[in-house]
């Protein structure tokens, strides 16, 4: 795959604080880069950055080997950027504001009346395309945002929180419409959604204080939860403190979670070095007669690796 987005050594201070601290990242064409952060991490600086919207103190981005900072015009032809919450027009419709953003990219008026057509099918704005946009749902305004990023049909889309603010069907609408578009581009979408880059991203990067601290796809991130493997049963409750205890004293055991649910008790067995302990466990249960009803074994989890790298000092 070709390397469509490319940031070097990108860096961004605002006076005393440093909020980008020497990131480089690719993005291919066919991929969907999950950019992770808590708050206050620099996301959206970075973001800004790649997009040319915000200069670096250091360090440069290309787009498509355009270097933004030398080629501007060039390199924003290649691009599509949505921002943070998407801001609109909404005294306009999204006909006469999609007709505004094609002009804006030189789009010729012979050229624009289908390109605009095309951009609002591809995200389903035709029902509303006559509408006031102050009148639109959340999930419209958004898919206006993403219509306007895409009129130009850039090889690069970035994409700040896309799906920040939107109800879960909305939210999996969107996420279908950027899966869809990544056949022919390459996607960086910043967002604090993890089960979005679990359904959704190739890969991910995640920053704290302004530095990547892990890059991976999201079941190799997953693999450096302390949850891999980890053994989930659920039984009654009134067998559960004979079951914690031989759980507790077996050698393969790290740590042991217990929580109640109900008239029953579920036990989360966490295994020693993340090693697959399932058939150890199914066996001892099978010859303790544990009246189990539920049994699963855990692929990791990306909220508890998330936690890891961006509490404290990590």
């Amino acid at each position: 795959m070709d390397v469509l987005l490319e940031a070097r050594n990108l860096t961004k201070t605002f006076g005393s604080l440093k909020a980008v601290d020497d990131i480089s990242l690719t993005v291919k064409k066919g991929e969907i880069l999950g950019f992770l952060g808590p708050n206050g991490a620099g996301k959206t600086t970075t973001m800004k950055m790649l997009a040319g919207f915000l200069a670096p103190t250091g360090g440069e981005t290309f787009v498509c080997g355009e270097a933004v900072s030398t080629a501007s015009v060039k390199a924003r032809a290649h691009m599509g950027y949505l921002p943070e919450g998407a801001p609109l027009y909404g005294e306009m419709t999204p006909r006469s504001f999609l007709r505004f953003v094609a002009a804006a990219h030189s789009i010729a008026k012979v050229e624009a009346a289908e390109v605009v057509e095309s951009a609002a099918g591809a995200v389903n704005l035709h029902s509303v395309m006559e509408q006031r946009i102050d009148t639109l749902s959340k999930g419209y305004k958004r898919r206006v945002g993403i219509a306007a990023a895409i009129l130009h049909a850039p090889d690069v889309l970035i994409l700040d929180e896309p799906t920040d603010g939107l109800d879960p069907n909305q939210k999996h609408e969107v996420r279908r419409l950027i899966e869809a578009m990544s056949v022919d581009r390459a996607i960086i979408i910043s967002t604090h959604i993890l089960e979005e880059v679990d359904a959704l991203c190739h890969r991910a990067i995640i920053i704290n204080r302004g530095r990547i601290v892990a890059d991976g796809t999201p079941s190799e991130l997953k693999s450096r939860s302390r949850y891999k493997n980890a053994v989930t049963m659920l039984m009654p409750t009134g067998n559960a403190d004979a079951a914690a205890a031989a759980l507790r004293a077996h050698k393969a055991v790290f740590a042991l979670e217990e929580a109640a649910e109900g008239m029953n008790t579920r036990l989360t067995v966490l295994p020693r070095g993340r090693a697959d302990i399932a058939a150890d466990i199914s066996e001892l249960a099978g010859e303790s007669g544990w009246p189990v009803t539920e049994f699963s074994v855990d692929s990791g989890r990306l909220d508890d690796v998330f936690r890891h790298l961006t509490e404290g000092d990590a």
